[in-house]
């Protein structure tokens, strides 16, 4: 009876102008309602799986069953499965999976959690972590969920981090044409050395196409007016790496990394540590880099803060760094630039008499900083 019910729903609702979904509140219903499915879905796979009837057929499992039978990515059958079994023992992740509030990426997340050494906390800690999903983007519950296994398993944190750095490694080879491909796979550390300097090399590269472009066209250019595309300048960046590297002197001074750490209660209290890319990391993945890198302290507190000047038209020194390791991206509610790549902007315009202070600057990125002077910020407080 269910079954039918709901053939005979899509069967309407697919019958029907998708263009009537397409406002922002229909088309937020209509996620919530797929999330809703997909959540029943999962828990019949997880009740099939328990059953055992798939081995009537041969099959060697209930994934193995699904995936033939339903024409399914294998990866798929197991994801269904895996997420029926975690619901078993996640009734309030299940509770809200099934009301359309979180998704089923969250309760990927949630269920990687649970191991032997976790599950009391997770047990004890599963109505905060269900709230945390029902208010945060993902991506910051995604790092809010690496904190909590900072704190809830420290030592299996730290082994989990070692093993992710066994894991780089950099495969470049030739082609029987002569082209070269290749595919990298590093550390968050690592990661974030060679991103930054290959993004910093590839701005140069745009501001010389951009500026080569406004000479030629006596106005200012549009992207697809560039000489060189997006993937092409950063494979022309990485080349430039080379170059560069192979040019520099033995004895040149080397960069040394600037670690910024946040030290308030969360450090005293536990195990809080974040690159400015977003990547949470345990602290011992730090310890290899402490003999060749700066650390920095900036301090939020009112009291006995320097700021560089409050009349100031820009934010520069401390202040605007205070304020890019606060925010660590762009503050508009459907942007995450990093702070490398976001301005510092006044909340009072400057023109207003808005003091160029921690409190009255937030970070920008480019497009929505233009933005802001047209529009205001849309409300995601609902």
């Amino acid at each position: 009876m269910g079954l039918e019910a709901l053939k005979e729903a899509i069967d309407g609702l697919v019958g029907s102008d998708a263009a009537a979904c397409a406002d922002p509140e229909a088309f937020i219903e209509l996620e919530r309602l797929a999330a809703r499915l997909d959540a029943h879905l999962s828990a019949a796979a997880g009740a099939f799986d328990a059953s055992g009837i798939w081995a009537d057929d041969g099959a060697r499992s209930a994934p193995a069953w699904i995936a033939t039978r339903c024409r399914l990515p294998r990866a798929e059958a197991r994801r269904q499965v895996r997420r029926g079994r975690a619901l078993r023992h996640l009734p309030l992740v299940a509770r809200a999976w099934a009301s359309g509030e979180i998704s089923g990426s969250h309760v990927d997340a949630l269920a990687a959690l649970c191991r032997p050494h976790t599950e009391a906390a997770l047990e004890r800690d599963e109505p905060l972590l269900v709230r945390q999903a029902r208010r945060l983007r993902f991506e910051h519950f995604a790092r809010a969920l690496a904190y909590w296994e900072q704190h809830a398993d420290p030592e299996g944190t730290e082994d989990a981090e070692m093993a992710r750095r066994e894991r780089r490694d950099v495969f470049l080879a030739s082609s029987f044409e002569g082209m070269w491909l290749g595919r990298m796979t590093l550390d968050p550390i690592s990661g974030a050395i060679v991103s930054t300097e290959l993004d910093r090399l590839e701005q140069e590269l745009f501001e010389e196409d951009w500026g080569k472009a406004k000479a030629e066209l006596g106005r200012e250019p549009k992207a697809h007016e560039l000489w060189r595309t997006p993937p092409q300048r950063r494979a022309d960046a990485l080349v430039e790496m080379a170059t560069r590297s192979r040019s520099t002197p033995a004895d040149a001074r080397r960069p040394e990394p600037l670690f910024s750490v946040l030290v308030g209660w969360e450090t005293l209290a536990g195990r809080i540590c974040q690159l400015a890319q977003g990547a949470a990391l345990a602290p011992g993945s730090l310890v290899p880099w402490l003999d060749r890198a700066w650390l920095e302290r900036a301090v939020f507190e009112p009291g006995g803060r320097v700021e560089v000047a409050a009349s100031a038209r820009l934010f520069t020194g401390g202040t605007r760094r205070a304020i890019e390791l606060r925010d660590r991206e762009c503050t508009h509610p459907y942007c995450d630039e990093p702070a490398a790549r976001c301005q510092a902007d006044h909340i009072i315009p400057y023109s207003e008499d808005g003091p160029t202070t921690q409190e009255n600057g937030r970070l920008l990125c480019p497009f929505h900083n233009r933005l802001r002077n047209q529009r205001p910020p849309p409300d995601d407080s609902g």
